[in-house]
């Protein structure tokens, strides 16, 4: 099965409704609801997805809200063990990228994805730099014009 790994800015931008982000979501969701593609996130992502930004913490009274999504049956949870931590390390050291975003990039490359799915824009830069990993914003093609 194809699956597509959604870093926390993904996550954030469709839970927080935010327009811009909410569109390109939906079309990779749909997949995925319809079984044609797995979503992969870190568990790093449960807790990393309320406070990306103050702005655009999400508040406690959403939290079953939060949990409802992470417990979604095309979703893989991926957790962070001491071989993939030691495996960011290297994305750190050897690419420059934030730790956080090293342990997004770490688990896509584990869990064999077709591409990172983010909202970051340095972190889309690096597209194919990393093992050759697709970095982009989560759209299906076809389906939305690129934004």
């Amino acid at each position: 099965m194809t699956r597509r790994y959604w870093d926390s800015c993904a996550f954030l931008g469709w839970l927080k409704g935010e327009e811009d982000k909410e569109a390109v979501c939906g079309s990779v969701l749909e997949e995925a609801v319809s079984g044609k593609l797995e979503i992969v996130t870190s568990t790093l992502t449960l807790a990393e997805v309320l406070w990306l930004s103050k702005p655009k913490r999400i508040p406690g009274e959403d939290r079953e809200r939060v949990r409802h999504a992470f417990e979604s049956p095309w979703l893989v949870l991926w957790e962070v063990d001491r071989y993939l931590a030691e495996r960011a390390q290297d994305v750190v050291w050897e690419h420059d990228v934030e730790p956080k975003d090293a342990i997004h990039v770490a688990t896509a490359l584990a869990a064999n994805v077709e591409q990172l799915d983010t909202f970051d824009g340095p972190l889309q830069k690096r597209s194919g730099q990393i093992e050759g990993l697709r970095i982009g914003r989560p759209m299906i093609e076809g389906k939305f014009p690129p934004g």
